[in-house]
This record gives structure tokens, sequence and C-alpha cells, in this order.
């Protein structure tokens, strides 16, 4: 193994000539003879060895690294109950709407945000069965395909002299691969322009073309399009598609230094030095880059490395060490990395793309983890930064929110004063295009089968349907009748033509769990890696599960507590006040909407008293929508008292006292779901009523 050290202090692209075929330390082949390399670090001294080290994975091993779980193809799961009027309020809202107003989808170049749209909107689409939607997404990739240009080049760059950068194709790629699913009759047009583009993105990244630090960070996402390509579409380009994964990794930042202890910020940011690309800290790219190393897996096959990229993501997703996870699942980046104060800010785009970066961690490493994780996300931080009929969006959520409105001054040290107000596209329009993908993407993901096809997974908890043929011909269907997560139970029923077993996820937070098969005694579950598995046989079967939890305090900075039971995270839903700031001119429904405080909010809470008040309404029907103000039927009460708490300009809560005095008499509060919530607390002081 030979090995040249190069030294070099500044941050600047530097271009060596080796031998043809030979490889950097961080496996990028030298086809050309040229590297062009730019530094990842940004100051001190870099030391570059360029060595043969992945020799021996290139000459070793071929073909793709096995997902633990495979998904099924978009259309195989369908929602029901109140998921289905979930995805329909959204249908109903702004999503639905904004091809045929808002200029960034109606009249769009395609300079990214028609790409997002398009992304969120074919699982919208046929999820819901919507022909106007379908017919509109298929409009845009018919366009896309027809203006492919000679060398192969997909989007709005076409006949310009717009620079050519790779990332703003990704989102387009995911929505083409989801149509293809649905519709493998188009697989004729889609996979031939993919393969086309492909060899040119090689070529270029060869050449060191087509990266800016966008692409840099998000290359991952071209790894799983490439990935799909060689699992069901190779067309004989197996050896280009694993090389291209290689040059997008090997060019793009490495994200397992990223996420390393040794270089993962515990804190906000704004006032650290990053040692990489400074959009690595980025909360939007982070969400993405949480697929970078179970992808890489993927091609690499490093075994001695999977261990690492288990330990980053759950690093990561917050599972062992002190990462800025916030109370309702998601963690705090008001652009950037935001730590763990309650009043600090946390992006609409990141709440989604963590979800799917989530299940895509789940099918790739099978933790159940990261499916807990996702669920919390969905149920919690996604309708928390909504209105309940989903026409105004948020571009932050805090956990401790008492206003949304235009705040002078505002806590979020890189984004404006207007970034949590409720409207059309408040601070930048990037999550207006790109949040509709969160809903459909967790419902086409709460299914799946084992690698060898002969079992069916059911991963997230909800009302849903589910049809596909199994292993050996056995068709399969499964129809999940609840309102959980406002219900502890779930009634299964499954159709198979043979027997097989049916494995349902138990999530971490269950107590005492059971479940009865066909009527018969209810059993405890008993879950295998997060796994309970069902023996079906051949016919109908229906089974039921009780999955209770108790209320469970996550402590939180400042000695204050947030309060939980079961996927849901409990906050004082304070009444608002509502303005219009404004309307759209086009769409009347599209308003942006001032939220102030109406009633007290300064309250220290009695954890001791917490008690949980669950009925399910005897109509078996929630309200429609559920994310809103009083209508979810769980609650918990405790007994709290008045405090001084500070705030900070007229606009937001400072941080919460720590062993506040009451300066009052107890009383009784509610807390409702947090997603329920615009206004709330989220993160309580404390205080003892004997004390």
């Amino acid at each position: 193994m030979t090995a040249i050290f190069v030294s070099f202090s500044t941050a600047t692209e530097m271009s060596l000539r080796l031998p043809r075929g030979e490889k950097t330390t961080h496996g990028q082949s030298l086809q050309t003879g040229v590297l062009v390399f730019k530094p990842h670090i940004q100051a001190g001294v870099l030391t570059l060895a360029l060595t043969a080290l992945l020799r021996d994975v290139s000459s070793q091993v071929t073909g793709l690294a096995p997902k633990k779980f495979l998904s099924l193809p978009l259309g195989a799961v369908k929602p029901a109950g109140w998921l289905h009027d979930q995805l329909a309020v959204q249908t109903n809202g702004l999503a639905g709407h904004e091809h045929d107003f808002y200029d960034y989808v109606a009249q769009t170049d395609w300079t990214g945000a028609g790409s997002y749209w398009f992304n969120g909107m074919v699982p919208n689409g046929v999820l819901m069965g919507d022909a106007k939607i379908q017919a509109q997404t298929q409009a845009f990739l018919d366009y896309v395909l027809d203006h492919q240009d000679a060398t192969g080049w997909l989007g709005p760059e076409v006949n310009t002299t717009k620079p050519r950068y790779l990332w703003g194709r990704y989102p387009f790629f995911f929505g083409a691969i989801q149509m293809v699913e649905a519709n493998p009759s188009i697989a004729g047009r889609v996979v031939p322009a993919l393969h086309k583009f492909v060899s040119l993105a090689n070529t270029m990244l060869h050449n060191g073309e087509g990266l800016e630090d966008w692409t840099n960070t998000r290359w991952e996402d071209f790894v799983i399009t490439l990935q799909w390509l060689y699992d069901f579409h190779p067309d004989g380009q197996e050896d280009l598609l694993i090389d291209t994964m290689k040059m997008l990794k090997y060019t793009g930042d490495p994200w397992e230094d990223v996420f390393s202890p040794e270089y993962f910020p515990h804190t906000a940011v704004e006032n650290l030095q990053n040692p990489f690309n400074v959009l690595t800290w980025h909360g939007v790219n982070m969400a993405e880059g949480l697929k970078a190393l179970p992808s890489t897996y993927r091609f690499t096959h490093n075994q001695s490395g999977k261990p690492f990229v288990l330990g980053c993501c759950q690093h990561r997703m917050g599972f062992t060490l002190p990462v800025p996870w916030a109370p309702s699942g998601i963690y705090a980046a008001d652009e950037y990395l935001a730590g763990l104060e309650a009043a600090r800010g946390t992006e609409l785009c990141l709440v989604v793309e963590t979800m799917f970066s989530g299940s895509y961690l789940y099918q790739v490493i099978g933790d159940p983890k990261f499916a807990d994780r996702v669920e919390r996300i969905t149920y919690n931080a996604l309708p928390a930064t909504l209105t309940g009929d989903m026409w105004s969006r948020q571009y932050l959520q805090q956990q401790n929110q008492i206003a949304a409105k235009n705040m002078t001054p505002n806590p979020f040290p890189t984004d404006g004063p207007y970034s949590n107000v409720f409207g059309l596209e408040p601070n930048y329009p990037c999550c207006t295009v790109n949040h509709p993908q969160g809903w459909p993407k967790f419902i086409s993901n709460s299914f799946v089968t084992t690698p060898d096809q002969k079992s069916l997974v059911q991963v997230y908890l909800g009302p849903f349907s589910a049809s596909t043929t199994l292993a050996n011909g056995n068709k399969v269907t499964a129809s999940v009748d609840t309102l959980y997560p406002f219900s502890d139970t779930l009634s299964t029923t499954i159709k198979a033509d043979k027997a097989f077993t049916y494995y349902v996820r138990i999530p971490s937070w269950v107590s005492a769990g059971t479940i009865s098969v066909n009527g018969a005694r209810a059993k405890s579950v008993a879950p295998s890696n997060g796994l309970h598995a069902v023996s079906i046989p051949a016919g109908t079967s229906t089974f039921v599960l009780s999955l209770p939890a108790d209320i469970t305090l996550e402590s939180r900075p400042h000695g204050s507590v947030a309060v939980h039971r079961g996927p849901l995270h409990y906050a004082f839903d304070i009444q608002r006040t509502q303005k219009v700031l404004a309307q759209n001119s086009q769409q009347p429904m599209a308003v942006d909407l001032e939220f102030d405080s109406a009633t007290a909010w300064q309250y220290a809470i009695d954890s001791s008293t917490l008690r949980f008040n669950g009925e399910s309404p005897a109509s078996g029907q929630l309200p429609s929508p559920i994310f809103d103000s009083g209508l979810p039927p769980f609650t918990i009460t405790a007994t709290a008292c008045p405090i001084n708490w500070t705030v900070a300009g007229d606009t937001f809560a400072a941080s919460p006292p720590t062993n506040p005095a009451c300066t009052g008499a107890a009383t009784n509060i509610t807390l409702w779901p947090f997603g329920a919530t615009k206004l709330r607390i989220g993160e309580f002081p404390t205080f003892n009523t004997t004390g």
C-alpha cells in the first residue's frame, strides 16, 4: 500500500495528478488520473492521505448489502379512519391548492421549489385517489422528461446558461420513483431517462463538476435513487451505478465525521466554528444526512463499519448522547442547530425530512428506536406547526410558544422575525412546497416486508390498510381499525391465501400490552427487537392489541419537565387571539395569521399530581381536523400555581425559572396533545404542593 501525504493550511480547492485507478482514504477512484479535493476542514492544517485503502472493498464485494426490511410500492398502503381524514384536510388545504395559485409551483422554472412540490404531491395524489393532483404531477413528470437534453441533463437549466448543480434534481428523482412504483407501466419512459442522467452525472463527478455546498451535503439522496435503480432497474449498468455512489460520497461532506462524538455539537452553534462545510450544521441538511451512513453501508458492505453506522445514527437520533432533541420528537434548528432551550425554533422542512430519513434508517438497520422516533415526530411536531385546516404553516415552531407574530426581538439568531407566523411562506418558501411529503410518506412507510418477502411487518401504529403479494404468491391484506394515538386499542383484520407470520411493532413506551387473537384470551405481548409475531393461518383472522402507557416525565433545562404519555407529548394550550396580517390576492384561504396569548401561561406544575383522562368518543369518530385546540379526546390534568416568568421583549418566553415560588393559589390546568396546540407551554417549571 502506497500513501502520499499532503499538508496545507487553507481551504482552497486543490488538484493532484496520480496514477489512474488510485484511491484516496475517502475511497475516491482516480479514473481520470486527477483528484479535485475541496478540504472539509476550514481552518488549521489538514493532512490528506492518498492510499489504496478501499481497494479490498471494491475487489472483494459486489452489489448492494441487503436492507433489514423492504418497502412496499406507493399505493400498497392506504390511510383509513382519521388518518385518511387528515390527508383529506391536507389535500383540501394549502398543499392541494399550491398548483392553482402559488408562484413557486404554478409558474416555476423548477429551481428547486417545483421538484419539492412534486416529491410530496405524488404520494398525496395517489393515496387520496385525487385525479386532479395526479394529472398535475403527471404533467410535471412529462414536461421534465420531454425536455431532457442530449447530454442527459434534466431540469430548468436545459437550453440556458444557468450553472448545472446536481442537487436540485434529487426531490424530482424521489417523485419519479414513486410514480413508477404506483404505475409500473411508465417505467419504460422514466428509467432510461434516469440512467441517461446518471451517466452524465458520473462524468461530471469525475471531473469535479456539478458540485456546490448543497450538493456536498445532500449527496445521500442521489445515492438512494441510484440504489433504487440498482435494486429494481439496473439495465446492465451496475458498475456505473456503484461507481457513481462512491463518487457522490467521496466528493461530498463526511457525515461519519460530522456525526461523530468528537465533532457533533451539543449546544447551539451560532458561536461555534464548524470544522466542516458550515451547511452540515444546517438543520434540514442534517435531517437528510441521517441517510448518509446507512446508504454508504449498502454499497461498501463494510461490516466493521456497520456498528459505527448504528452508533453514529443513534447518537444523531438522540438515543445515547445529549443531542438537541425537543420533547415533540424533533430537534431544534432555527436554520442551524439550536441546542435545548425551549424558545429556540424548529423548521418545518427538517420535521418532514427527519420523518423520511427515520423510515429509511429503520428499513436499512432495523432498530425499532428509529420507528419510535418517527412516530413521535409525526403525531406531535408535524401537526403543531400547521393550523388545523392546514392552510397556514410556520417556518419555525417552539416548545414554549406564547405568541406567533412578527417577533422583535426574536430568539432566532439567523432567521427573520416573521419566522413563527402561521402563513403562506413566512421567512422562506421552502416549507410551503416541502411539507406535503410528511403525512403521505409516513403512511406509505407504515408497512414493510421481511427480506425474504414471507412476512408483512406493521411499522407504524394508526389506521391503515395494506395489500400485497408475499412470497409464493401469498396474497395478503391487513386492515387496522383504530383511533391511535387517541386510543390504546387497535383491531387488525388480516386476509391471507396461505399461512404466514405477521409482525407488528410494539413501541418502547407501551406498559403491560396485551394481544387477543381471534377472540382468545388476551396474552402479554412479547416483542423481539420491537416486533411481536402473530401466526396467521389461511383465511381471515383478527387480533386486538391493547397498548396502554404510563405518564412519564422528561427532564429539560433549568429544572423544567416535559410530560408524555405513549407517543404523545402534552402541553398547556394557551388560548389565543387571531389577527390576519396578509391575504393572498388569488387564494383568500391562504392567509398570514398572528396569534397572541389571551390567557395567563406562567405556571409551574406539581408533577406528582398528573392524571390521564382518556375516553375515546362513543361514536368511534374523531373531530375533523383533529389537531386543533380542544379537539383531541386525550388530556392530562395537573395541579399548577402561577409564578413570575419573564418575557423577552413582548414576543417569547424566557427560559423556565428554576425552583420558582408560587405567586397565587394552586389551581388545576389541562394539558393537551402538543400537535393540537398552536400557542403552548411544553416545558414546565415545577413546584411541590406539600413542600
